[in-house]
């Protein structure tokens, strides 16, 4: 299942992506120095395609021990230097071998996350696969770019500083976007020297482990990287607690992340990074410059992914004098853009949710804004032959107040709250009036409006006249409860390293 181009792939018909996914191999094994091993005591976790129901395979769901066998490897790894101290341009062919290895099977990886969270195809093929190639391309050309420091000193004194390997970093990435968010994490933290234990999100964990594969076979040392399914509160857990990881790096809910560091506590106070999600609103002011563009992005900023999406635009802030209008073009133009269907659909732009207590939760959700006195302003059709999978229509809701539970937590669903505000120091007072800070957005055509925007939104990215956009040289990642940490960009591999300072007397 190899040398299929995205070109080729861009081509395919639902029919041929069900063809290929009702083949594909599942191998839900751990990768431990490079071979696939059962979990210790041999139990598995089912994972389930939550567009149908039905069993896609079996992982490994590893424990304690497992993780106690992939750190020990990765600690060996690291101290025999074979990765760590590889020559960064050596490093640096591995990892574009190893984004080479994963474009020939990027049909098998696009099928996989499909199958396993209902990420559509479409999305696969034209967003998370070029991104996620493009990511580990970008941290392979920044391999030999890290460079430490010399400072004035006396004559006799020589000072420099550099950046180190932490050791073995444990990354654990979310369903979400399971190959993307993975290498995210991955990718940096191998390209700065580290041994790296990956523990994916058990709901979709496949493409994660085949990447580990491919790692092995692009030359990399097979201790230095290892991908360990299992329960977060198991395997992720004894990550945190471990006393030879030496830094976790976590992308999921706040609550977790705060148990993480707490666990860093408990051990050996291990570096700690997250990303723990958001409740980012967008700002639409009343002379934003394109009114149908903005309403586009609203739509596009909350329905896209299913709205499992961490900076997902969940509260849309609208100028009182604009907001009949904007009702009425939302309520206008949503209608056919997120319609729920089969993700191996390419012309299909919603899934299915993640599962099915996803689904239970962001219904409840729904049920909770109705009763807090919500009004819908819009629900997508949801066709009656989709009933066994985890599917939710596509929601907006208008009249919404601040302090309503739909405007305050993070549903992480396809559902949306308006909310209207009288002028710009009330748009700041009520975006700011969240535990999160990820992102937001703002529209507007006057300068000043949208620096004082910027400065004054307490989030970790702020977009003006446009919305989820970016590249891999932009910092990624929150403020407040959104986490302490940043992804993609060259700043972020520093992250995982460490700094020594040398004082050389000459």
């Amino acid at each position: 299942m190899t040398d299929i181009s995205l070109d080729a792939i861009a081509e395919w018909t639902h029919r041929d992506w069900q063809q290929y996914a009702a083949k594909l191999p599942i191998d839900g094994r751990m990768l431990c120095g490079g071979d696939r091993v059962d979990a210790a005591d041999g139990e598995t976790v089912e994972t389930i395609n939550p567009a149908t129901g039905a069993v896609v395979g079996h992982i490994a769901r590893a424990r304690s021990r497992d993780i106690d066998r992939a750190v020990a490897a990765g600690v060996s790894a690291h101290r025999a230097g074979a990765w760590s101290r590889m020559a960064p341009r050596d490093r640096a062919a591995v990892l574009f071998r190893w984004a080479a290895l994963i474009e020939r099977h990027a049909a098998e990886f696009c099928a996989l996350d499909t199958v396993e969270m209902g990420r559509p195809i479409a999305d696969m093929v034209h967003v998370d696969m070029p991104e996620a190639l493009k990511t580990i391309r970008f941290f392979a050309e920044s391999v030999d770019k890290i460079t430490g420091t010399t400072t004035a000193t006396a004559s006799d004194v020589l000072h420099y500083t550099l950046h180190q390997p932490l050791g073995v970093v444990g990354a654990i990435s979310p369903w979400n976007y399971p190959l993307l968010m993975a290498i995210w994490k991955v990718a940096p933290a191998l390209a700065a020297g580290n041994s790296v234990i990956l523990k994916p999100a058990e709901q979709a964990a496949l493409s994660s482990l085949r990447m580990g594969d491919l790692f092995v076979e692009a030359g990399g040392p097979a201790d230095a990287f290892a991908v360990v399914p299992g329960l977060g509160e198991e395997a992720g857990a004894a990550l945190g607690l471990h006393m030879q990881v030496d830094k976790v790096t976590f992308t999921g809910s706040a609550a977790v992340g705060k148990e993480l560091m707490k666990a860093a506590g408990a051990s050996n106070l291990k570096q700690v990074a997250l990303e723990c999600g958001g409740k980012s609103p967008q700002l639409l002011f009343a002379d934003l410059p394109d009114l149908d563009r903005a309403v586009d992005a609203a739509i596009d900023g909350i329905f896209a992914n299913m709205g499992e999406v961490c900076n997902a635009g969940s509260r849309l802030l609208v100028q009182k004098s604009i907001y009949d209008k904007v009702q009425q073009r939302f309520a206008e133009r949503a209608p056919g853009r997120y319609v729920p269907g089969d993700p191996l659909d390419p012309n299909v732009t919603c899934g299915p949710l993640v599962e099915y207590a996803a689904q239970d939760r962001v219904q409840g959700y729904k049920l909770c804004a109705e009763r807090e006195g919500a009004r819908k302003l819009f629900e997508e059709t949801l066709r009656p032959e989709l009933s066994a999978g985890a599917y939710v229509a596509p929601t907006a809701y208008a009249d919404v107040r601040p302090d309503m539970t739909i405007a305050q937590e993070e549903i992480f669903g396809p559902v949306t709250a308006m909310i209207p505000f009288a002028d710009e120091d009330e748009a700041i007072r009520i975006a700011n009036d969240s535990i999160y800070g990820l992102a937001a957005g703002i529209w507007t055509s006057n300068l000043s409006t949208a620096h004082r925007c910027v400065r004054d939104l307490e989030a970790g990215t702020i977009w003006v006249n446009t919305f989820d956009d970016g590249d891999m040289t932009q910092p990624f990642g929150g403020w407040k409860q959104s986490g302490n940490s940043r992804d993609k960009c060259f700043e972020s591999m520093l992250e995982y390293t460490q700094s020594k300072s040398a004082w050389v007397q000459v």
